[in-house]
């Protein structure tokens, strides 16, 4: 067995270089410290099932041949990986970019530079290979990147690391998603904006999205507006959200979306602006439009943008595949495994009884319970979806309700199933080439 690991408390180097390594090393397995960066901790509650990553205490340790060690060169940083340290016949190969020259680890092979971050490591030799990676890995990756060389601004930055980021960003990471991930507002005067902005919010629904308006006047600069409305967006909770940011002699309007029917770009071109669809602003003077007047604009230029938006009926999976209450567990693995899924429903007579998914084997410790009947180990508390919602809308299910399955009901009937890889997959596709 092989597996790839990193230090305790993981920040995005070290997650992302265990991603890494799972694409660099063949048949290798990540493994992810319990604790974790809160960041990072937020990222893999929505995206860790895209990923061959498990955690420390799932390890049988006795298998393990080749250990693949990243960003720390430090035994007792790795989580329950004391049984190997003393493993005479373990290989074990290190990638770090940490030159403090205290480590303990003894490698047999090892990639240690002083360079901006590990990931960029990697990169280099993803680019010796000619790698084509998905967005999501090049996002999280990027994420990484970022994190540790301070969006490229560190002292430690190298031009290796630009060109690394240049490289991720060819393979269509995700400048928003690493946005929202490693730009939380923390200077107290952005809290202050943001306790503002908290007291007050118009709504509106506009062609089923609810959009959100706020007017905020400044008697102060701050910096890094657009992160603040970013952020408050999701605490709000709505589809699009506008912020009219006013002093003595102009308006400067930024907006971010979360929904695929709402183009902030085009809602900003109508002022004089501009951006993509997730995000963009503008710039009005006072003396040319009032608040309440750019606020009109943007709602009717809103209203009379019809565009159609995907639906969870095109993009779910069907046939469904399914097993009844009493299959036994052992023919639900090979199953699982013959077909290359990760979940099955388990119906009898067209009606849900629950759903079997691939983290659910790991709860057979015992040679005899594969011979029980699946109905003992599977999910009964199921949420299921219809065929016209969005896939905004059942993305936010899965991450409220920590859920990676949703079977798709038309007439109480199952017609299909959507996966959290599911909506990934329509998400990061959708990046701009």
């Amino acid at each position: 067995m092989l597996i790839a690991t990193t230090h305790k408390n993981t920040d995005f180097d070290g997650l992302a270089s265990v991603i890494a390594a799972t694409l660099l090393y063949p048949d290798c397995v990540g493994v992810v410290p319990k604790m974790t960066n809160r960041n990072v901790g937020q990222f893999l509650s929505t995206h860790k099932t895209a990923f061959n990553l498990i955690l420390p205490h799932e390890i049988p340790h006795n298998d393990v041949k080749k250990l693949v060690v990243v960003d720390t060169d430090q035994w007792h940083r790795l989580d329950r990986m004391e049984k190997l340290a003393g493993q005479q016949d373990l290989e074990i190969d290190l990638w770090d970019h940490h030159m403090t020259g205290t480590g303990d680890i003894e490698p047999t092979w090892s990639c240690k530079e002083q360079i901006g971050s590990t990931v960029t490591l990697f990169v280099r030799e993803m680019q010796k290979r000619q790698m084509t990676l998905k967005p999501l890995d090049s996002t999280v990756m990027l994420i990484g990147l970022y994190e540790d060389t301070g969006h490229l601004s560190y002292p430690s930055t190298t031009a290796e690391d630009a060109r690394a980021a240049a490289y991720l960003l060819d393979n269509r990471a995700d400048l928003n998603v690493a946005a929202f991930f490693l730009n939380p507002p923390y200077e107290e005067n952005q809290k202050e904006i943001l306790f503002e902005m908290m007291k007050e919010t118009e709504k509106f629904t506009i062609n089923g999205n609810t959009i959100g308006f706020n007017t905020i006047t400044l008697d102060k600069k701050v910096t890094n507006l657009a992160a603040i409305v970013n952020m408050y967006r999701k605490i709000v909770n709505v589809d699009a959200l506008f912020v009219i940011f006013t002093n003595d002699n102009r308006n400067t309007i930024i907006g971010r979306s979360g929904s695929e029917n709402i183009h902030i770009g085009q809602a900003m071109a109508i002022l004089g602006g501009g951006g993509h669809a997730g995000a963009g602003s503008a710039a009005v003077k006072c003396s040319e439009m009032s608040p309440q007047q750019i606020k009109e604009l943007i709602v009717a230029g809103l209203t009379s943008n019809k565009t159609e938006s995907a639906r969870i009926s095109d993009i779910m999976s069907f046939p469904v595949i399914s097993v009844t209450p009493s299959t036994s567990m052992r023919d639900v693995q090979t199953l699982m495994a013959t077909k290359k899924i990760r979940g099955v429903m388990v119906m009898e007579d067209d009606k849900i009884h629950g759903i079997i998914v691939l983290w659910d084997l790991k709860r057979v410790k015992k040679e005899q319970h594969w011979e029980h009947p699946v109905k003992a180990f599977m999910a009964r508390d199921i949420i299921t979806i219809d065929p016209g919602t969005s896939p905004s809308i059942a993305a936010g299910i899965m991450i409220e309700r920590d859920v990676g399955y949703l079977p798709v009901l038309e007439n109480n009937k199952v017609i299909g199933i959507v996966t959290r890889t599911d909506v990934l997959t329509y998400y990061y596709d959708l990046l701009p080439e």
